[in-house]
């Protein structure tokens, strides 16, 4: 198969999927729906589906905090009591109904998570997983605190039937709002994971600081992700709070939390369907076996070890791992690679670049001075080598122009607005854009990657995203629009459905490369671009930092490959332990007695001051010395 029709068979499957999985979706639903008054369910069955719609509910919680956002918590079981109680309260003593009864215990499930991950976040990893712990841990005690209200250790009885606007709903009644609920919950939640902002999560989970350098604003993206998780399994708690009529602190416990962990890796922690088949297993198995509860923690434990080594996408990712083989099957997939055969010239909209301006910056880290006083500015339309050896400084330079480090003296400006003090993804939302020595891509595919750069430039909130708002399907066009011109500039365009942790190295650069330009950058950071790529690859590199360059662009270029040096930049700044050598045309910097001094020792420097050695020999041994250092790591 060749790679057009490659092409069209991914978009003929993606069109299909997306058709078929939402029609696929109401007619499951329906069919539960139905399924009492149809008589294919009793009522013992309708229990056990409810339950493990219910546990779902729950499951769909940690999947957006721990398998989207990366963020494990174990305060699921804490926000499903909450959401119980509070419903079971409000039943009691104030009013019986079921659709107020779900608003209040969503409200209070968002609450708690936003009072819990506000501190919790900071903390971040096991330290958040830990104080969620003791979240659930602080059950009983609550429950006790307020024992007149809430029953204490002895239980909440006594709980009405569940009624809404006045009519009681009945245990098929109950099914139906359950399963109704659930499925609508479900759209919900697919609508935020495939969107915009599961984007951004697959790229906070994979590295933070790309997603800083994105202009994604880490932890709140995580607090959202946190906070909404608390929601679904809150609404769970209503049902569970009116199915038997009864509550207690221990059907909350840490038993129930590592349930859930367990439901949740067993269908596939980053799956959206994957939720059911985890509930069920668990719910019909384990959770339904009496004598399972005296060995609760050794077969949990037993379970979450031999899936996570047996099957480390769960149930969904084993099942998504067949499918891609069987499709491959017919043929090897063949290497993605950019050719000069299939190379285009790239041409770029016009770019709003601004000026850079490095005043006297200077970076300490403890007793280790790592800049001092650096001084330079870059023009629009101009692209400004940064080299040096290794050590110099040249990285510590580009992380403080990003915002990554604070500056300890001096300031950065960018078209006049000082950047120095801001948080790294505020001054990426401000135009700096940029790429890393190591690539870093999320597990996307190359258009999605692509369209992670415009997340801050186009914003569309959490409901509009889920609800499918107006405002979020214009921002969805204009990203379309924006990325397909990108792809076609930068020739990714026939890669654009591969998954972008496949490509090869000199691919990924580009792909860097054309992520940065998809958010419409004033300034592209570029560090050590080159490295490790081959002449082909540089080639086709080149090609794409130029046509920056002729849309008006500003690049700050940090290279060890001199004579990409000499054919891209338009200035050099030198480098050498953290100081401003000297900074000039290309041609200047290749002659520099000092810039050659630094790079092939004080011998070479001082036969070339006593006249024993021709300049040209001793520039060609620099520029081979700074080509060999292409793949060196500062």
């Amino acid at each position: 198969m060749t790679r057009a029709e490659s092409m069209v068979s991914a978009a003929r499957s993606s069109r299909i999927k997306s058709v078929l999985l939402p029609v696929g979706w109401v007619v499951i639903s329906a069919l539960l729906i139905f399924a009492p008054s149809l008589h294919l369910v009793n009522a013992l069955w309708m229990r056990q589906i409810m339950l493990v719609a219910l546990l779902a509910l729950v499951v769909s919680g940690l999947n957006l905090s721990f398998g989207f956002a990366g963020e494990l918590s174990f305060a699921s079981a804490a926000m499903y009591a909450a959401g119980a109680y509070a419903t079971g309260y409000l039943a009691m003593s104030v009013v019986n109904d079921l659709a107020l009864a779900l608003v209040i215990s969503a409200v209070v499930g968002l609450i708690l998570g936003l009072l819990s991950g506000i501190p919790g976040l900071r903390l971040g990893g096991w330290m958040l997983a830990t104080a969620s712990f003791f979240l659930v841990l602080l059950v009983p005690d609550v429950v006790n605190i307020f024992k007149a209200q809430l029953g204490g250790s002895q239980g909440m009885s006594g709980i009405p039937l569940a009624q809404i606007f006045g009519f009681e709903l009945g245990d098929t009644g109950l099914y139906v709002a359950a399963i109704v609920v659930t499925s609508l919950w479900f759209i919900l939640f697919r609508n935020l994971a495939i969107s915009r902002t599961g984007r951004a999560f697959s790229v906070l989970r994979q590295s933070p600081i790309l997603a800083s350098s994105l202009g994604m604003s880490v932890y709140g993206l995580k607090l959202k992700a946190y906070a909404l998780a608390g929601l679904p399994a809150a609404l769970a708690g209503t049902f569970f709070a009116y199915l038997d009529g009864f509550l207690a602190p221990d059907l909350f416990g840490l038993s129930f939390s590592i349930a859930v962990l367990a439901a949740s890796i067993l269908g596939g922690k980053r799956s959206i369907y994957g939720v059911f088949i985890g509930a069920a297993i668990m719910q019909l198995g384990p959770m339904n076996t009496a004598i399972f509860g005296n060995y609760a923690f050794i077969a949990y434990g037993v379970l979450l070890v031999a899936v996570g080594v047996l099957l480390p996408g769960g149930i969904a990712g084993f099942v998504q791992q067949i499918r891609s083989r069987l499709r491959n099957r017919g043929g090897k997939r063949s290497t993605v690679r950019r050719s000069n055969e299939t190379a285009v010239i790239p041409v770029l909209e016009p770019l709003a670049g601004q000026k850079l301006q490095v005043a006297g910056v200077s970076k300490r880290f403890g007793g280790v001075q790592a800049l001092t006083e650096v001084t330079f500015e870059a023009n629009p339309g101009e692209v400004v080598a940064l080299i040096g050896p290794n050590g110099s400084g040249k990285t510590t330079l580009l992380n403080v122009i990003s915002g990554f480090y604070k500056v300890d003296e001096g300031e950065v400006r960018l078209g006049g607005e000082k950047l120095s003090g801001k948080s790294s993804h505020r001054i990426a939302q401000a135009g700096v854009m940029r790429t890393f020595q190591t690539p870093l891509v999320a597990e996307l595919t190359v258009r999605d990657t692509v369209a992670t750069a415009r997340f801050s430039r186009d914003r569309a909130s959490i409901v509009e995203t889920m609800l499918r708002l107006p405002r979020y399907t214009r921002a969805v066009r204009r990203d379309r629009s924006e990325v397909d011109a990108v792809l076609a500039a930068t020739g990714l365009s026939d890669v654009a459905n591969e998954d972008a942790t496949s490509l090869p190295l000199g691919t990924r650069r580009i792909l860097e490369l054309a992520r940065a330009l998809a958010g419409n950058p004033s300034l592209v950071l570029l560090d050590e671009v080159a490295s490790g790529l081959d002449e082909e690859e540089i080639q086709a590199l080149s090609e794409v930092i130029r046509a920056i360059r002729s849309a008006g662009g500003t690049v700050l270029l940090v290279e060890h490959n001199f004579a990409l040096v000499r054919d891209l930049a338009d200035r050099v700044v030198v480098l050498s332990q953290g100081r401003l050598v000297t900074q000039g045309p290309p041609e200047q910097i290749a002659t520099h007695p000092e810039v050659l001094q630094h790079y092939l020792g004080e011998a070479p420097a001082e036969t070339v001051a006593a006249g024993a050695y021709d300049i040209d020999d001793v520039v060609g041994e620099a520029e081979h010395f700074l080509g060999e250092g292409a793949s060196s790591r500062e």
